[in-house]
């Protein structure tokens, strides 16, 4: 994928989150359709239409672009970010994750760091793209799915903690065995949604700080040496599960009706 020029921003929102929301697989399109989750999802279109009204920049393209990768009944992992990218052209709907013509963002450069640490320098740089995670069952989702352009956690507390809870749910209804990894205090609040709803089949939850330079290597649980890649592994396999081919260098093929 070639770079956009210099001037057009490509990931910039536009239309409403209804005819987003109308558009997902049935599987968590029937999760918003929840009349307290519509309510919200009502006053954030209403808050987005406002923005860009005003001429704001808001990204990403796709908010929901992480459910469109994967069904709920295929998670494996789920990994918990914060908000968006605000940079122009970075945030594509997937938590940490960024084109492959985007500089590598510090979060994600020392997640790719943690990896070699585990499983060795790949031959290749890693793609930013972490798509390839998502379609093997990684639901890469952030709390807040929107952010204005060059404010970060911008569109935080507006609403979009009760959608992203409401999604964390609906994957811990299934039976399939699942890692929580929950970096950074943001992340680790999600861990209350266990004692909320019970879920369905076993979980593992791994917690260590954010990835983020500014806490990576900080105690009491450094990012860097955490060892979550290989402990989530083996934790899968020991349930009967495949795990995640974390070194995989391209996306396999989207499940029928996934991808794009």
């Amino acid at each position: 994928m070639p770079p956009p020029p210099d001037t057009e921003v490509q990931n910039a929102f536009q239309g409403s989150l209804h005819d987003q929301v109308d558009a997902l697989p049935h599987a968590w399109k029937s999760v918003l359709e929840a009349p307290h989750l519509k309510k919200v999802l009502g006053r954030l279109d209403a808050m987005l239409a406002e923005r860009l009204a005003a001429g704001v920049h808001v990204f990403p393209l796709r908010p929901f672009r992480a459910l469109i990768e994967i069904p709920p009944e295929a998670v494996q992992v789920v990994i918990v970010g914060q908000d968006p990218y605000h940079g122009p052209n970075q945030a594509q709907g997937l938590a940490f994750s960024v084109p492959d013509f985007c500089p590598t963002p510090p979060s994600l450069r020392n997640m790719f760091k943690e990896l070699a640490r585990e499983y060795g320098e790949p031959d290749q740089p890693p793609r930013n793209s972490l798509v390839r995670w998502a379609r093997q069952g990684v639901l890469l989702l952030n709390t807040s799915l929107t952010v204005e352009a060059h404010q970060p956690a911008s569109h935080a507390r507006k609403g979009w903690e009760h959608i992203t809870d409401a999604l964390i749910m609906r994957v811990l209804r299934e039976t399939r065995p699942k890692v929580l990894l929950l970096w950074g205090s943001h992340a680790q609040a999600r861990r209350a949604l266990l004692d909320t709803q019970p879920p369905a089949g076993p979980v593992e939850v791994l917690i260590a700080n954010h990835p983020s330079p500014l806490s990576a290597l900080r105690p009491p649980r450094p990012f860097i040496g955490c060892g979550h890649f290989r402990q989530a592994n083996d934790w899968l396999r020991a349930h009967g599960e495949s795990g995640i081919d974390w070194m995989l260098a391209r996306a396999p093929a989207a499940a029928p009706g996934y991808g794009g």
